[in-house]
């Protein structure tokens, strides 16, 4: 009987071990609300720019873990539309490296270190809307180090979520990089150099004679309340799209600067002309209540201000979609934003933006400027 005790014990013991060993599951539903109301005072009304209220996002979704497995199921409800955020999975091979295929935001640029909804002067800047992808399906590789951030992704185009290759046909690929180098990576002291790089087929057109011949970039007026294109060059005949986008950050206790150049080449069939288009941003951020700004280790960049912080944001952008040698006239545009951003908790963001918009030299269009006063109340859980 001693011994049949003694087994027993012993079978428990071993069944909690393996209890202990087995990885937990857990789930976190999350969400986001986004309030705006502005005030819109176009030069023109051709571009149809009217003042008003809207919630341009707000989302459900849950993230999710289990060992060194983790996801997000993330599903967005705006103006009246369903449509799919992020849906991915990750697999950690350990606290530095890691492979996450789905449909996400890939990594390149600053701008990547952020969601739509956390930009620091509320919009992100026009130049990055134009020659930065959205969400793609994909496969990207991580490794996240003290001093080096470094991405590899493989993707397809943007349709290929929205529609089935019956439709499309072949899809096109393509693949990117960001490579970040920061000596200082610490409160109150930071500094980041970078450089990203990328290359993607012909997209997908409904129009069978330009579907994979062709490149549509464009990018809005500076509001969400509004969604009206201030620019767009559509690019036909077209073969390869080339990209790259050095940036550079740095921070000493309460200011911070950021600045980032795109340059975007697509090459062209029938001996048309290469189509070339060129941006750049630069940001002045500083705390008006606040220790200092922290680093944002895992998305090479500046991690949002604690609750309670004060910050003012000075932003200027300038976006080119027009090449007179190809013949393509998709306009200058030239902002300057001013953002007061309120954080009193960690649900809630309150932003106040001014902004002054001027584009020229758009085919079909004539040259416009706009002032716009808008503001934000953001809740995310």
């Amino acid at each position: 009987m001693k011994k049949l005790l003694i087994i027993f014990a012993l079978g428990l013991t071993c069944v909690s071990a393996n209890a202990q060993d087995e990885p937990k599951f857990t789930a976190k539903p999350s969400g986001r609300i986004l309030m705006d109301a502005a005030y819109i005072n176009p030069q023109h009304q051709e571009d149809d720019l009217k003042s008003g209220v809207g919630i341009p996002d707000m989302r459900v979704g849950v993230g999710f873990s289990y060992g060194q497995w983790k996801g997000k199921v993330d599903m967005g409800y705006a103006y009246g539309k369903v449509n799919l955020k992020d849906v991915w999975l990750q697999y950690d091979f350990d606290k530095k490296n890691f492979l996450r295929g789905g449909y996400f935001i890939h990594q390149y640029g600053f701008q990547s270190s952020t969601s739509s909804s956390f930009k620091e002067t509320m919009e992100e800047p026009q130049s990055n809307a134009v020659f930065n992808n959205d969400r793609m399906i994909g496969v990207m590789y991580e490794y996240n180090g003290d001093k080096f951030l470094g991405t590899g992704s493989v993707v397809v185009e943007t349709d290929a979520m929205k529609n089935t290759t019956d439709q499309t046909g072949s899809q096109a690929i393509g693949a990117m990089t960001r490579l970040l180098y920061r000596p200082y990576a610490e409160r109150g002291k930071m500094f980041q150099v970078g450089i990203s790089a990328g290359i993607e087929g012909a997209r997908y057109s409904s129009n069978d004679e330009l579907n994979h011949k062709q490149f549509t970039l464009s990018t809005r007026w500076p509001t969400r309340v509004a969604k009206v294109n201030s620019q767009q060059a559509v690019v036909t005949d077209a073969k390869t799209m080339y990209k790259f986008s050095p940036e550079v950050m740095y921070s000493q206790g309460r200011l911070a600067v950021i600045g980032q150049y795109f340059w975007n080449q697509i090459t062209r069939d029938n001996d048309l002309h290469s189509f070339t288009g060129s941006g750049a941003y630069v940001t002045l951020r500083g705390l008006l209540k606040g220790r200092s700004y922290a680093p944002n280790m895992g998305d090479g960049g500046i991690a949002t201000p604690d609750p309670g912080n004060m910050e003012l944001c000075l932003q200027y952008n300038y976006t080119a979609l027009s090449d007179a040698k190809a013949g393509i006239h998709g306009g200058y545009l030239n902002d300057w934003a001013l953002c007061f951003n309120y954080y009193p908790n960690k649900y809630m963001i309150w932003r106040v933006r001014a902004s002054y918009t001027k584009v020229t030299n758009r085919s079909g269009f004539e040259d416009n400027e706009c002032s716009i006063l808008e503001t934000r109340l953001q809740v995310k859980f």
